[in-house]
Order: C-alpha cells, then sequence, then structure tokens
C-alpha cells in the first residue's frame, strides 16, 4: 500500500493511494492510522473513494509523530567527501514536529541564515512499539518508508559541535509524498535516490550505500528510548551537499529542489524568501 496525509475541509485525513487518486480512511493523519493494531487491515479496506486526484491533493507531511531521530553521516560517499573516517556507531540527532513541511509546500528560506543546504535522504516510519529490539524485530516492526530532505542551515549547524540549533529551523523538513510499505519497496535495500535543484541533479546514490541500514538503526535507538507507532528515522544522505562543494553552493529564492525516491515519489519544493 501507499498511504498519504491530506489537507482537506479545514484539517487532515489519511488517506491510500489508488491508481490516480485518494481513497479518505477514517484516521485524521497516517500517525493516527498507525497507532491502530489493525492499521493494514482498517488501510486496505476501509474508506471512501471520494477523494482528491493525488497530484492535485494538497499533502500534508506524510507523518508528523513526536519523535523524529536523524542518522547523520550514513553513506559511505557522504562520509569520504566530509574527510572522515566511518564511524563506528550511527551518528544521531533529533528534530522537533514543527521542522517537517509538506511535500509541496514552499520552502521558506530562513533570514537568520545564509548557507541553506539540501539533503536527500530515505525515510522510515515505525508501525509498532519497539524498545530493546534485535534488527529482525525492527525490521517487522517498519510501517514503511518515505522521502525527506533534511534541510540544513550550514552556519548555523557548525556554530558548535552540536548540530542541534542548525537542523530545527520550523518547516523547513519536506517529508512525503507517501508512505509505502516493505512489500512495495522491497525492504528500500537497493533504491535509487536522488536531488536536483532547478533540475541539476546534485545528489544521486542507492540506499544499497548506506553503512547503517533501516532495521539496524531502529534496533540501536530503541535500546535507549520506545519508538513509536509513526515516529519517523531519516537516515542520513549521500554525497553531492552544497557545502561540500568547491566553492559551496547554497540554495536561493526561486530556485526549486527536489528529493525523488524510487518507488515513493518526490517532495518537490520551490524556495522563497523569508518576509522581513
Amino acid at each position: 500500500m501507499r498511504l498519504a496525509t491530506v489537507r482537506i475541509g479545514g484539517g487532515t485525513r489519511a488517506a491510500r493511494v489508488e491508481g490516480e487518486r485518494l481513497v479518505l480512511l477514517d484516521a485524521p493523519d497516517v500517525v493516527s492510522l498507525l497507532a491502530s493494531r489493525r492499521w493494514q487491515e482498517e488501510a486496505a479496506t476501509g474508506g471512501s473513494a471520494d477523494g482528491p486526484a493525488l497530484e492535485e491533493a494538497d499533502l500534508a507531511p506524510v507523518v508528523r509523530p513526536a519523535r523524529v531521530v536523524c542518522v547523520g553521516l550514513n553513506y559511505r560517499s557522504h562520509i569520504l567527501e566530509t574527510g572522515r573516517e566511518l564511524p563506528e556507531y550511527p551518528t544521531l540527532f533529533a528534530k522537533f514536529p514543527d521542522t517537517l513541511l509538506g511535500p509541496r509546500d514552499d520552502l521558506v528560506l530562513p533570514a537568520a541564515s545564509e548557507r541553506v543546504d539540501w539533503e536527500a535522504e530515505l525515510g522510515v516510519v515505525v508501525g509498532r512499539t519497539l524498545r530493546r529490539a534485535g534488527v529482525a524485530e525492527a525490521e517487522a516492526a517498519i510501517a514503511g518508508y518515505t522521502a525527506v530532505n533534511d534541510v540544513s542551515m550550514r552556519d548555523w549547524q557548525r556554530r558548535t559541535l552540536q548540530w542541534f540549533q542548525g537542523k530545527n529551523f520550523e518547516a523547513t523538513t519536506p517529508v512525503g509524498p507517501v508512505l509505502a510499505t516493505p512489500d512495495e519497496v522491497g525492504q528500500a535495500t537497493d533504491l535509487k535516490l536522488r536531488c536536483t535543484v532547478d533540475g541539476e541533479v546534485v545528489q544521486e546514490a542507492s540506499t544499497a550505500d548506506l553503512l547503517f541500514g533501516p532495521a539496524e538503526i531502529l534496533a540501536y535507538v530503541s535500546t535507549f528510548m520506545t519508538l513509536h507507532p509513526g515516529d519517523l528515522v531519516a537516515t542520513g544522505t549521500p554525497g553531492g551537499v552544497g557545502a561540500a562543494r568547491t566553492p559551496p553552493v547554497f540554495l536561493r529564492p526561486g530556485q526549486v529542489v527536489e528529493v525523488s525516491l524510487e518507488g515513493i515519489g518526490s517532495v518537490v519544493n520551490r524556495c522563497v524568501a523569508e518576509a522581513s
């Protein structure tokens, strides 16, 4: 299945993608849907076929969970371009839900930053509660996968050794357009991931280049915190980020940045300047 969260009627609704249309489900969003023990059945058989066309729908972030865990330095190509050695353990940081943005929303470039960068990523959505899980249990608990652009304010990120402030500007992390269940994308072990800016390819890789895979990351995180249905894990970005270029290149108003993930679709966001 492919699931989405759509803005409609002054609120949001979870929806199932059928062909080119959305079937509206009873849940207000995908996170609420995943909270049900019978979510697969409810998502597959429920709803009414009076939803909008997928291409015309006003899509919200496919999930907006309480917990967003991100992995840095997880593609071999990106680690090498930064001049670092391969890490022994996942490099983790967190985002707040307010950082998330719809897959077609405008990306407002913060006036406080002059170095706004792109990061194409595979997102993993948790489908059941996980605590101190093994890798096999973690893999079985994956609800599905989505595309993420972990937009980063590099000047703020590098103010200190901690990345937190450069990763948590509000409404700067597009997520979507859909959640694809594992059977749709073969556990995401070898999906093509691409980022373009105004149509120019700036990142291109396969999820096969991940140092730590999705189930391994979930198992590791569940050792120290409980993961709940709907929680999102962004698994890191490949080489090609703007900050690593010579000279560095960053996003500007008027540009369109697109992150596409094989079998899932694209988040496409127009960059606009923040109003003074």
